[in-house]
């Protein structure tokens, strides 16, 4: 039985870990030349950094799992994070209770309903039975306006722009997800050396266990045949399977063909999820540019929603410069999303020259920006029911990645990683079937 997985992302790297470790033949197609998706990594001055920022919670055990797997748990590191906010011309710290009660945007009554609400949330067993309550909506009612526009407003906007219709569940679960906290701040996980590692490592065990991995392989079509799957036409010919598993977000382009005559008819959520748009540049330069704060969002008229300094997680040491990335969720009609490379980081520095005024862009050393179609689902209302099951109707098709139930209601590495090998349990379990017969 051959299978074909689309996507070098960690989706297809995990269903292709999982498989090829199955007696089947498995061959796992990425379009670019590079593998990890939206995980992959700039190779930069003699190291590796991520192209978007990353890092891992606590909970997130499966990714822990499979580092554990390769060999690389000594390279994992558990460091706390500082988090400001930037508002009314100042960042303010946001750590410590003592910070917390200096927050001056908001009053101590503000502070208390915050703190009452922020324990509601973490005490819930199920936030996807929020999935059709707009987060809007639970804010104001469990605190009131002033700390929805002065604290939750902006996050909302910097994460999704000016959609409102967001999902309360989202926000409910990442409060539960970013819990770990010391009276320093929020623990997060990173692979000392980049998760480009897990990458490589994956790559390596892949290829190992006998799956073939084509690079620069682009598909331009999926062939199916009385609704069963019979291949996939490639920029290198055509390659016959029993299965394929599609893990790439870009789903309507993959299956337009067969729309016309009812093939994907069955499975509206295809084309009813919304994605975001992500524009992340990367900066090098000599010196600290947040004084030790790692994550800061922002309230301010500039056209990103935050900045992250990767060497105030990170020891400068590992790199020979600071790092930081300047960040966009945007849609395609927005109009920094059509703007030049250029363009964005000259408008993208304009903005960090105004926060922080004792910054100039003659600073930055290099940079570099990607911009990336497909980079969340939207958690709109009602977005639990918009999951797409990794079975399909149609025989040998499978579907797995941001889009799939791990990754509900935030997307993360370890949700894609999960993702990829339940899918990969479902062909596994088609393939017992099969020889059962």
């Amino acid at each position: 039985m051959r299978t074909v997985v689309i996507g070098g992302g960690l989706a297809g790297l995990s269903a292709a870990y999982f498989l090829s470790a199955y007696d089947g033949e498995v061959i796992l197609l990425e379009e670019e030349k590079d593998l990890g998706g939206l995980a992959g990594s700039y190779a930069q001055g003699g190291y590796f950094i991520e192209k978007f920022y990353h890092h891992i919670f606590s909970s997130d055990v499966f990714i822990q799992q499979i580092i554990k797997e390769l060999g690389l748990t000594e390279k994992l590191e558990w460091r706390t994070a500082s988090i400001g906010y930037y508002m009314d011309g100042k960042i303010h710290r946001l750590n410590t209770p003592l910070e917390i009660l200096r927050f001056d945007q908001l009053s101590f009554f503000d502070k208390v309903l915050l703190v009452k609400a922020v324990l509601s949330a973490r005490r819930l067993k199920d936030p996807f039975a929020f999935d059709d309550v707009p987060a809007t909506r639970w804010v104001i009612e469990k605190t009131n306006r002033s700390v929805y526009e002065n604290f939750f407003e902006p996050l909302f906007k910097g994460k999704f722009g000016e959609y409102e219709n967001i999902s309360a569940a989202w926000l409910l679960s990442r409060i539960k997800l970013r819990s770990n906290r010391t009276l320093k701040g929020e623990r997060l996980g990173y692979l000392r050396g980049g998760f480009q590692q897990l990458v490589d490592k994956m790559a390596e065990k892949i290829e190992s266990q006998g799956c073939e991995m084509r690079r620069g392989c682009e598909v331009t079509r999926l062939v199916i045949a009385n609704n069963k799957v019979e291949g996939v036409e490639t920029t290198e010919g055509f390659l016959a399977s029993d299965n394929v598993i599609i893990t790439t977000p870009s789903l309507s382009k993959a299956l337009s063909p067969y729309r016309a005559c009812g093939v994907v008819g069955q499975s509206p959520t295809i084309d009813k999820i919304r994605y975001q748009c992500t524009i992340c540049a990367l900066f090098g330069l000599e010196r600290s540019l947040m004084d030790g704060i790692y994550w800061l969002n922002i309230k301010a008229d500039v056209p990103f929603g935050a900045i992250i300094e990767h060497t105030n997680l990170l020891p400068r040491a590992d790199y020979g410069e600071r790092l930081f990335y300047v960040v966009s969720y945007v849609q395609e009609e927005d109009e920094l999303w059509k703007k030049s490379d250029k363009e964005i980081v000259d408008l993208y520095l304009e903005g960090i020259e105004k926060l922080i005024h004792d910054f100039h862009r003659e600073e930055v050393k290099w940079w570099e920006l990607t911009k990336a179609r497909f980079t969340a689902p939207v958690y709109e209302l009602g977005y639990k029911n918009k999951i797409i099951p990794y079975s399909s109707h149609v025989e040998g098709l499978y579907l797995a990645g941001m889009f799939s139930s791990p990754n509900y209601p935030e997307r993360s590495m370890d949700g894609s990683l999960r993702a990829g090998f339940e899918c990969a349990r479902e062909v596994m379990k088609k393939g017992k079937r099969e020889r059962v017969k």
